[in-house]
């Protein structure tokens, strides 16, 4: 019975042996399993946070010229402002001249016309006072449509050329807005 008991005594302690040495492997394996997880969870991070980090400066980047944008737009409408006011103001200026220096003006523009219509009407505001000698036309007619300035038309109605105020601005204004904005703003 001795040597059962010896024999079992081997059995048991080689049973020992290899249950330490499988659950020696199994923490190893269990050890090498956590530490590339922890690693694999530290690099997960590491990109999300990147990603985080690039997120908020697109973002960033996306308010700030959306900001800027807005800004201009603001700036820009404010210029239009100003620059609608000073063509308003230019052509209430010129509306508002005094009856001399008004007279001077639409004797100036028949004579600009003579070229085109010899003898030309003139058809202006009903606001204004001026005969046809005064002005050098063959005729004068009032028409209320006609704020400032004039419309100068051959007998037959064939020639016409349009010296109204507004007209004459708007067309000087079109040619030199790029000036005058950076007269004001430049």
């Amino acid at each position: 019975m001795a040597v059962l008991a010896n024999v079992t005594q081997e059995i048991l302690k080689a049973a020992e042996e290899e249950v330490s040495k499988i659950k020696a492997d199994a923490k190893a394996e269990a050890d090498r399993i956590l530490s590339d997880a922890a690693s694999k969870v530290a690099e997960l991070e590491q990109n999300e946070a990147k990603k985080r980090d690039e997120e908020v400066e697109r973002l960033k980047r996306q308010e700030i010229s959306s900001a800027e944008l807005e800004s201009k737009k603001i700036v820009l409408a404010k210029k239009k402002e100003v620059l609608a006011k000073a063509f308003d103001q230019t052509l209430s200026d010129l509306k508002n001249t005094p009856a001399d220096k008004k007279l001077e003006q639409y004797k100036a523009m028949v004579n600009k016309v003579k070229d085109i219509i010899p003898n030309p009407k003139a058809i202006m505001s009903s606001k204004d006072n001026f005969t046809a000698e005064q002005l050098g036309v063959s005729s004068v007619v009032k028409d209320d449509r006609i704020s400032g300035g004039l419309i100068l038309q051959s007998e037959d109605g064939q020639v016409e050329v349009d010296m109204q105020y507004s007209t004459i601005l708007q067309s000087i204004w079109n040619r030199e807005i790029k000036t005058v904005s950076d007269i004001l703003f430049g």
